[in-house]
């Protein structure tokens, strides 16, 4: 009973390696996407008011 519990980390080391392994020869690599479009940051931000109001009372 002990050695089956002390064989229980290396058995899911070894299923992790495995699956590791198989990711990376069986599946096929991921499909390479366009890299996003980079916004400038003139369009981003709203224009200024020429000649702000302040509140009322102060």
């Amino acid at each position: 009973m002990y050695a089956l519990v002390a064989l229980v980390p290396f058995v899911l080391l070894a299923t992790v390696m495995g699956l590791s392994w198989w990711e990376d020869r069986i599946l096929p690599p991921p499909r390479r996407e366009d890299p996003p479009v980079p916004v400038s940051t003139a369009s981003a931000t709203l224009p200024a008011a020429s000649n702000p109001t302040p509140f009322k009372g102060h």
